[in-house]
């Protein structure tokens, strides 16, 4: 099994524009769950701390295994996702790595 996380610095001037700009990132990636072959599991959680140099979204996301992570990445509804969220961020970074068995579910 593959965990991949993801965590992004978005754009907002305002609270008001970075919430916005949070719960669009969330709604979208949550709206892959069942539909991308090989993902086990997805949440996405926004940063509560406050700290300035916290990013302001992470995905953390399960995947059967390796072949099932590479396909996501080029996965049409991946894409879509992608496109439509390009413009909010700023920042990108991620860890994928290999798990024994899967993140207790909430």
């Amino acid at each position: 099994m593959i965990r991949h996380i993801v965590m992004w610095k978005l754009r907002g001037d305002t609270p008001e524009e970075k919430q916005a700009a949070r719960l669009r990132v969330k709604s979208a990636f949550e709206d892959l769950i069942g539909r991308i072959p090989g993902l086990l599991s997805l949440e996405v959680g926004s940063d509560q701390s406050g700290a300035d140099y916290a990013c302001d979204v992470v995905m953390v996301s399960e995947f059967c295994d390796a072949q099932a992570l590479a396909a996501y990445a080029t996965d049409r509804e991946h894409l879509r996702v992608r496109d439509e969220l390009g413009d909010l961020r700023t920042h990108r970074y991620q860890v994928d790595y290999a798990v024994s068995e899967p993140a207790p579910s909430h």
